[in-house]
């Protein structure tokens, strides 16, 4: 079997007298939807944060296509590949989507945001930006103020912003929030587009997106993996059931 793309081992985080991760080992395949699963407080959104390098663990390894990436940076993790999205930057609600979406694809390549104003026209930006939005559903709206988008649209903005880092892993922590069922369906197809293009590490209580988008499903209760296995083994894991999915199940 060949080596996951990513790779969590005795993954150990504690704040006091809580310990949030407790001795966490998870795999993500290339290619996968992976889902990550668990009740509030399971330690999931932690996990996510000490992957993406934005909290440091107090002990364990990542391990990254094959690389332990646990001492770097969050900024040297996206330059490998890995992008947390709907957390990765803040929009900013005075520019157009497209322009938000240029921005990202200027870090991307390593320019300063100092000389946008210069850049507004430049194709360079523009054209890849465009097809980001098109990629999340939103090139119909590609000249509208980010101030004036729904809900549901600035979540699809931001993951198009994630796309514009060009990551080999997606980290989606609860991407479907706050929606409304018509909105989660609408970025549950979006997801569905992306499937098999980037490997994907999703976090959500959204049960039916899970199904839909996950080919394998982790399952954390007290900071701890439970099981892991494709949905229709996750439906049937009687530990699963009275842990978390209950009468979801």
């Amino acid at each position: 079997m060949s080596e996951p793309l990513l790779r969590v081992t005795g993954l150990v985080k504690r704040f006091g007298g809580l310990v949030a991760t407790d001795n966490l080992d998870l795999d993500v395949r290339h290619g996968e939807v992976h889902a990550l699963i668990g009740p509030n407080g399971a330690g999931k959104t932690t996990a996510i944060a000490q992957i993406s390098g934005e909290q440091r663990q107090n002990a364990g390894t990542i391990h990254f296509d094959g690389e332990e990436i646990s001492a770097l940076s969050t900024p040297e993790r996206v330059r490998r590949g890995l992008a947390r999205s709907f957390q990765i930057t803040q929009v900013l609600p005075d520019y157009t989507t497209l322009e938000n979406v240029a921005l990202a694809v200027q870090a991307q390549a390593g320019h300063s945001f100092r000389f946008f104003g210069n850049a507004r026209n430049d194709d360079r930006l523009n054209e890849p930006a465009l097809q980001y939005l098109k990629d999340v559903g939103l090139g119909a709206r590609a000249s509208v103020r980010v101030a004036d988008l729904a809900h549901g649209e600035q979540r699809q903005l931001e993951l198009a912003m994630a796309l514009a880092t060009r990551p080999r892993l997606l980290l989606l922590d609860e991407p479907m929030a706050g929606m409304g069922a018509s909105e989660s369906q609408e970025v549950t197809e979006v997801l569905l587009g992306l499937k098999g293009r980037i490997t994907m590490l999703l976090v959500e209580h959204d049960m039916e997106a899970v199904w839909a988008l996950a080919d394998r499903i982790s399952v954390l209760v007290y900071g701890r993996c439970i099981a892991t296995g494709t949905p229709a083994e996750i439906r049937g894991n009687a530990d699963v059931k009275v842990a978390y999915l209950g009468e979801e199940a």
